[in-house]
């Protein structure tokens, strides 16, 4: 038995590196009718799709622990740190006029949009290595909780790699399908990306006067309030509460029951309370309309403040160069 055990394992991993082909999972052929149906595409082109597409267990695992998962300093720390402030200014430095015709056109910050495409992929070096096909293919037939949703991004992928005249198979990104300098998933990129260098494409893959005008898009089509505030640290007495609240209220509603701020309370400006776990002990914070339209880029808490206190490290530093 140990002589045979080598090629036992041998054998196992042989077959454990073999590609499983997500071809015949439930879902596929209804979603093939359907893209023949509405969208007129070739059937036969999308049944070679599938079959050469690969199912990926990797992406399960690792979309079933995201990052912001980890307590709060070491989440913070993945993102606002020299790695990216120093090459963020260096980004800046080169695309200040992109970013300032970005900022005069859709109201957002210039440093807001650079962090949050520091955050996204350190300004374009980091945009992923899964193929989306493979990833959205995977997600949209073998991850229950939000098969909807991937699907319907699967669809729009199918759809914008027909409009932009890629090679499906060709495009990578994220190991939950988003693309690009920006990230932008292919519902986003179909309704937000703009041509902002006009030179009639646009490219979110490799340009990043598109990427920074599609962003700045984006976060005006959610809402950004122009001038509008983000976040404000807060202090909370005892008897108010021990945690974040899921509500928005007035501010003059949240000093009634004991969250204490300096700001001047615009009348019936609303804000939701946060809390952030700093040594044992909390942080709190109001969270504006601006706070929550980062938020519908990636909806964690913990990722919208990374990109706010980014940005403000980035403003801090750009103002001593």
């Amino acid at each position: 038995m140990k002589k045979l055990l080598p090629f036992i394992l041998a054998a196992t991993a042989c077959l454990a590196a073999q590609p499983v082909f997500p071809a015949t999972l439930p879902g596929i052929p209804e979603f093939i009718d359907e893209m023949v149906a509405r969208h007129h595409f070739e059937r036969g082109e999308l049944v070679s799709l599938f079959e050469g597409s690969v199912h990926k267990p990797d992406i399960i695992k690792a979309i079933s622990r995201p990052s912001t998962k980890k307590p709060w300093p070491e989440y913070r720390t993945a993102f606002v740190n020299q790695a990216r402030i120093k090459p963020g200014l260096v980004f800046w430095k080169k695309y200040r006029h992109t970013l300032a015709r970005a900022e005069k056109q859709y109201g957002v910050p210039q440093e807001i949009i650079v962090a949050l495409i520091g955050v996204e992929t350190l300004y374009g070096i980091n945009a992923g290595h899964y193929r989306i096909v493979d990833a959205l293919t995977t997600l949209a037939f073998d991850y229950p909780r939000r098969a909807t949703f991937f699907r319907q991004e699967l669809e729009h992928y199918l759809l914008l790699a027909r409009e932009q005249q890629w090679d499906w198979t060709a495009v990578h990104g994220s190991y939950a399908g988003a693309m690009g300098i920006p990230q932008f998933m292919p519902s986003s990129y179909r309704n937000y990306a703009v041509d902002f260098n006009a030179n009639h494409q646009t490219d979110l893959l490799g340009e990043p006067v598109d990427a920074i005008g599609s962003v700045a898009h984006y976060l005006k089509g959610y809402g950004w309030i122009k001038g509008g505030r983000i976040a404000v640290r807060v202090q909370v007495s005892q008897d108010c509460c021990s945690g974040e609240s899921k509500e928005t209220r007035t501010l003059n509603d949240w000093a009634a029951v004991g969250v204490i701020s300096t700001l001047t309370r615009k009348r019936e400006e609303v804000a939701r309370l946060l809390a952030y776990t700093v040594d044992d002990e909390k942080e709190f914070w109001f969270g504006f309309n601006n706070f929550e339209v980062i938020t519908r880029y990636n909806n964690s808490d913990y990722y919208a403040m990374s990109v706010f206190q980014l940005a403000q490290a980035l403003k801090a530093a750009q103002k001593k160069n």
